[in-house]
């Protein structure tokens, strides 16, 4: 036996992390100790799939020897990853040396692991993986149906051996669906999406395709176009299928079934998307600005430092002075930086919730899409530039794109060419552009990245040339508050810095250099709003009593430590509702109980004394966590969610109650748990608490409190009351439930009311049934909403806990009531037909307050 010095070295190449290991560990289990090196370049963290070529250069060199190395990969722009990761190999000889093998990775890396074992070179480690699959492929072959058995057409076969499968080769534009031989399946969908498959549902197709031993393509029989990959977001964006277009599903390979599968499904749930996304602004004209964004702007024009074009091409030829570094290299590092940008934009966008981050989904793919990727390495190896290739292979998709029929997809150019943007930026060095000034921005267009990343403060409104009301900057504008119009032409960029412009998001008027009495006009409501605000702002550190004195807690729902700064800020009188789950999001494993500890005490201190109320995880089902799997459920808002699945991994939940119990010896704290729907749930999770606590016991002054959500806990509050310090009713799942309308699907959206009279019935009952027990709070977001807030003070809530923002308004609103008054008013509200009427009847009875 040769010394490990002189073995093989393998390296393992994965877009998932996890499989690669496991991979590796089944290999290990063969070799009975033997020395063979083995190093894993896979995902790009251990959340992200994705493959990273300078990873892949470091693996070669960690286990390279003498006798050289032997690289598996899994899927196609990994193959593309481990080539780049030849080039970046600065010792010609050792680039020699390494074989990269075709080999199926877990079949081939447990043969190869063992002939390396046994002192075989690189040639026959190679040669040895890839005859990996002859016995499998033997051992079926003796199962198949004789040739004269008749199957029907969606049947899986294996490919006959020695002959070619369409599972070993790209799926080609053209190419027919079947070469006669390979497994093969096929099926049809119609598109049922409002704006077709655009970026959003074809990354998560894209995604759901991954890792599958299948080459799967799409034909849109409605037009003719295709067969196209289904791999590729890019060409899956131009298979142009729009609302009401079948598309055929074609896939051949092992997992054919299962990916044909995946894709119905997909299908069947509309890519996840709701059945009327949110509805688009009017237009009120068909030419000039268009309405993007709803609010009054008034400002100087203000306008962003420029990038891109021919002088950042010329930049990126003398980029880093003194730095030799291939082209291939420089594109791999600048495709790392951008996608850590893209990161951050994503956790941005998640403040404003899932919708608006999954766009950061799309231009995350496609810096995986194979189609691209491809076409800038032949640009690479063709003579071009690093800067040139990515720049022109950006190009070639972009106009695909723009050239696509549907004015909506039309409008996912601007991702695409976002993400060129920031390709050149990255080659270029070119620093992050930023507004020159409090005012109004005005652009050419601007990338879902530098909107998520402006100072709202600062910006007072957008104009953009171009663009479209559906572009996704202008969807996080709507999310941000910024008022905003797009489409206003080339003439608005020639506008002089610090020249007066009005705007008005809701109805697309723009003017330029406006009369004082125009100016008049749109100062007017705008004044009169920040007046207000002003007014409520200053007097938001004093208590929210009614008139006739009696005093309403006013909290604030956060979700990190500068949410809790904004909520102090503002006059918060503590934290009602503190999302934990955000620590736990986009990472490869949950936070350790220190971590824990800390960020909750860094949100504690932040609030200077006030008591934060610290809700246990509240993911699974329609918020999953990629290292807490949950199999997919039909109906995920009444799966395991909440308490259900927390108390499923007790020690997930454990170890975040022993950080609770840390920080709650040293501040105010309350602890409270979701979705709780029986008693003996809650009985669980307090033993959970009172293990985790250890020794010392819980902290003094730590409360105990549980989220009304579901309305069987809410008819059942009494069951709950012996265990409990305080209630939190959470309108908005309470509501969804009750009146079987799901929150987001703009088709009920009418329907989901929490001013419904049922709704309504369950939150009087658990205020009368708590009365002179424990408090009662409401953390949803009728809390903050002007109408609700009578309605909920007259049924016996005490405490309102808002966004950080809304803090002031809601308690200048208390400060307008009389509770007798809020009494009878909720009283006639229970008595109402309908959520309507409800309203009607606030809107009637009592003034316009200060949320108006």
């Amino acid at each position: 036996m040769a010394g490990s010095g002189d073995l093989v070295g393998l390296v393992v190449v994965s877009h998932s992390r996890a499989l690669a290991r496991a991979a590796v560990e089944l290999a290990s289990q063969m070799l009975h100790g033997s020395p063979v090196p083995i190093a894993v370049a896979a995902g790009l963290d251990e959340q992200t799939l994705g493959t990273d070529a300078v990873a892949i250069q470091a693996a070669i060199e960690e286990v390279a020897g003498p006798a050289g190395v032997v690289v598996l990969m899994d899927l196609g722009s990994a193959v593309l990853s481990a080539e780049l990761a030849l080039e970046l190999l600065s010792d010609t000889e050792l680039r020699d040396r390494v074989v990269l093998s075709a080999a199926p990775l877990v079949e081939g890396l447990v043969v190869a692991a063992v002939a390396a074992a046994g002192g075989a070179g690189r040639q026959e480690v190679a040669a040895e993986a890839g005859r990996a699959l002859m016995g499998k492929v033997a051992q079926l072959e003796a199962h198949s149906l004789p040739p004269e058995t008749e199957e029907p057409s969606n049947t899986e076969k294996p490919p006959h051996p020695g002959k070619p499968s369409n599972a070993d080769k790209p799926w080609n534009a053209g190419e027919p669906a079947s070469t006669g031989s390979a497994t093969e399946a096929v099926a049809e969908f119609t598109v049922t999406n409002r704006h077709g498959l655009h970026a959003r549902p074809a990354a998560l197709l894209v995604s759901a395709l991954r890792g599958l031993d299948a080459q799967v393509g799409l034909r849109n029989l409605t037009t003719g176009a295709g067969p196209l990959p289904a791999a590729s977001l890019s060409k899956v964006a131009i298979l142009g299928a729009l609302h009401g277009h079948r598309v055929q599903v074609l896939a051949a390979g092992r997992q054919a079934r299962e990916a044909l599968d995946r894709v119905l499904e997909l299908a069947g749930r509309r890519f996840d998307e709701p059945v009327d996304e949110s509805p688009e602004p009017a237009r009120t004209q068909q030419t000039g600005p268009l309405p993007a964004s709803p609010g009054i702007g008034i400002g100087p024009v203000r306008q962003l430092g420029r990038t891109g074009g021919p002088a950042a091409r010329a930049a990126g030829d003398r980029a880093q002075p003194g730095r030799r570094v291939p082209e291939g290299q420089r594109v791999t590092e600048a495709l790392a930086a951008v996608r850590r940008e893209i990161e951050r934009y994503r956790a941005l966008a998640e403040q404003a919730g899932p919708h608006q981050a999954r766009i950061f989904d799309a231009h995350l793919l496609l810096l995986e899409d194979e189609e691209l990727l491809a076409d800038i390495k032949a640009r690479l190896d063709a003579g071009a530039d690093a800067v040139a290739a990515c720049a022109d292979a950006v190009a070639v998709v972009e106009r695909q794109w723009a050239q696509l029929p549907d004015p909506y997809l039309r409008a996912r150019a601007e991702d695409v060419r976002a993400i060129g943007a920031q390709l050149v930026a990255a080659l270029t060095g070119t620093t992050a552009v930023a507004l020159s000034g409090p005012g109004i921005l005005v652009a050419a267009e601007l990338t879902p990245g530098q909107v998520a990343d402006l100072d709202a403060g600062a910006v007072q409104g957008i104009v953009l040339a171009y663009g479209s009301p559906t572009s996704h900057a202008a969807i996080l504008a709507r999310s941000r508050g910024i008022p905003a119009l797009v489409g206003a032409g080339a003439g608005v960029l020639e506008l002089a810095e610090g020249s007066l412009i009005a705007l008005d998001g809701a109805t697309g008027e723009l003017v330029l250099d406006p009369p004082e009495a125009t100016v008049a006009r749109f100062r007017g409501r705008a004044a009169e709003l920040a007046d207000r605000n002003n007014r409520n702002r200053a007097a938001a550190g004093a208590p929210a009593c009614t008139v006739d004195g009696i005093h309403i807690e006013v909290a604030a729902n956060l979700g990190s430590h500068a949410d809790a700064l904004v909520a102090a800020a503002n006059g918060a009188d503590g934290a009602g509702l503190v999302r934990t789950e955000f620590l736990f999001l986009h990472r490869g494993a949950a936070p350790d109980r220190d971590e824990q500890a800390a960020h909750y005490l860094g949100i504690a201190e932040a609030m200077a004394g006030r008591r934060v109320t610290l809700r246990t995880l509240d993911v699974g089902g329609d918020k999953p966590l990629s290292y807490l799997p949950v199999p997919v459920e039909d109906n995920p808002y009444l799966g395991r969610r909440g308490i259900r699945l927390s108390l499923q991994r007790r020690e997930l939940l454990q170890d975040q109650l022993a950080a609770i119990c840390d920080v709650a010896r040293q501040a105010p704290v309350s602890v409270m748990f979701p979705m709780v729907s029986t008693v003996s749930e809650l009985r669980d999770a307090r033993q959970v608490l009172d293990d985790a606590a250890g020794p010392a016991g819980l902290p003094d002054g730590l409360r105990v409190g549980m989220m009304v959500e579901v309305p069987a806990a809410a008819l059942k509050i009494a069951r709950f009351l012996p265990y409990l310090d305080f209630v939190s009713i959470g309108t908005n799942d309470l509501t969804q439930y009750t009146l079987a309308a799901e929150r987001g699907n703009a088709a009920v959206a009418a329907l989901a009311d929490p001013l419904d009279p049922g709704v309504l019935s369950l939150i009087a009952h658990v205020c009368r049934t708590a009365a002179g027990l424990v408090p009662v709070a409401v953390c949803g977001e009728a809390a903050a909403e002007e109408l609700s807030i009578p309605v909920l003070i007259g049924l016996g809530v005490s405490e309102l806990s808002v966004s950080a923002r809304s803090v002031p308004a809601v308690k200048a609103r208390v400060r307008e009531l009389d509770l007798e008054r809020c009494r009878s008013l909720a009283r006639s509200a229970l008595e109402a037909e309908d959520a309507a009427s409800v309203r009607e009847l606030v809107s009637s009875t009592l003034p316009a307050g200060s949320l108006g």
